[in-house]
């Protein structure tokens, strides 16, 4: 009620644009009591960290590139591959003197063949006797022609003899050395036949073992050049042979190093970090294919490096730790045509850049290319 006269109140308009006056922020004590949850800001702590570790890891975390391939354990040399004895002369198997699985040592009788005549070895030896006795009768002849020849020479300077005992005792000479070298050829024939009858027995060409012998017995009959038994060299020097994608090819030249991981014997592989890697042995790049196989892929042979160190006997607390430095194992651990697989070593890169480039399906580094070499 007021005294008698209206007033007009207009209502005033709330709006955004006007700041609340501080006087009343005082009484707002709810605004200051709101926090962040402490399970938020540890979530952000940690995920903020987290990137930034992972950042720093994939930047600075050293990685080396690898192409792998598989393959088989073989050899350099084919001395060392396993090879079949083979019969040097036809005939019928005598005796056999070892058996599947025998041990040998260069010279071990393995076979014996014998012709299917008995005499055949005294026929060859009465002819290598009659041989010999003619070359003999032949050598004197010539001798004795020699010396008609040199004295009728000497008559017919003289003028005591004529000229055509003179051609005479010259044709003679010539036509006697001409028998004397028919009979050197019967002799030598003679003495061939009798040697390779002789080599009817097949002896072991070095050590090693017998791996299959082939079915014979008295009533086999063989023939020259006939597989006999097949043979497995000792001390082979061993090589993998593995087999490298077309895309990566270009990155493997000889001297690069290699990580071997043999089948059956117990690893663990870290491709981008060899130094950590367990169970895995050391190889080097000898040979590249320079033509690919029908699938695409190349032929690399890697050989057991030089600088590798034998540690397969050392039971201190690091075995089995590490090993990048040990020689490859026994070949009685991995034998030849055991599976292989190999990585080998190419350039090191950042570990953020690796993952980059599996991501967008590059080809690994080429630093010869970068360098502009």
């Amino acid at each position: 009620m007021n005294d008698g006269k209206h007033t007009n109140v207009q209502p005033q308009k709330f709006t955004f644009q006007k700041s609340l006056d501080s006087k009343y922020l005082g009484h707002l004590s709810c605004l200051n009591r709101i926090r962040t949850p402490v399970p938020l800001r540890v979530i952000a702590w940690t995920l903020i960290t987290g990137l930034l570790v992972v950042a720093l890891t994939l930047t600075y975390t050293p990685w080396v590139q690898t192409t792998s391939g598989t393959g088989v354990v073989t050899t350099m040399n084919p001395r060392d591959r396993v090879q079949s004895i083979n019969a040097v002369v036809a005939g019928r198997i005598a005796q056999w003197y070892v058996n599947d699985g025998n041990s040998v040592k260069e010279g071990d009788p393995i076979v014996l063949i014998q012709d299917v005549d008995n005499n055949l070895v005294s026929r060859l030896e009465a002819q290598l006797a009659a041989a010999e006795l003619k070359y003999e009768a032949t050598t004197e002849a010539v001798n004795t022609a020699r010396i008609d020849y040199e004295r009728k020479e000497t008559l017919f300077n003289e003028g005591l003899a004529s000229r055509y005992e003179y051609e005479q005792a010259r044709i003679k000479v010539q036509e006697l050395r001409a028998s004397e070298q028919d009979a050197a050829a019967s002799l030598n024939a003679a003495k061939t036949n009798l040697s390779r009858q002789g080599s009817q027995l097949i002896s072991a060409p070095r050590d090693g073992t017998i791996i299959h012998v082939e079915a014979g017995d008295l009533a086999t009959i063989v023939s020259a050049g006939a597989p006999l038994a097949t043979f497995m060299p000792a001390n082979a020097e061993r090589a993998a042979e593995i087999y490298i994608d077309g895309r990566d090819i270009g990155l493997v030249t000889p001297g690069r190093q290699v990580r071997l991981e043999f089948e059956g014997w117990p690893a663990f592989q870290f491709s981008g970090i060899p130094n950590h890697a367990i169970g895995t042995f050391p190889g080097e790049v000898v040979f590249v294919e320079p033509s690919a196989r029908a699938n695409g892929t190349f032929r690399v042979l890697a050989k057991e490096s030089r600088t590798a160190h034998d540690c397969l006997g050392n039971n201190g607390p690091d075995f089995g730790q590490n090993m990048i430095d040990c020689h490859w194992p026994p070949e009685s651990y991995i034998r030849l045509g055991a599976n292989v697989r190999g990585w080998i070593l190419l350039d090191t890169v950042s570990l953020g850049f690796e993952f980059w480039r599996l991501l967008n399906n590059f080809p690994p580094v080429n630093s010869a290319i970068n360098s502009g070499e």
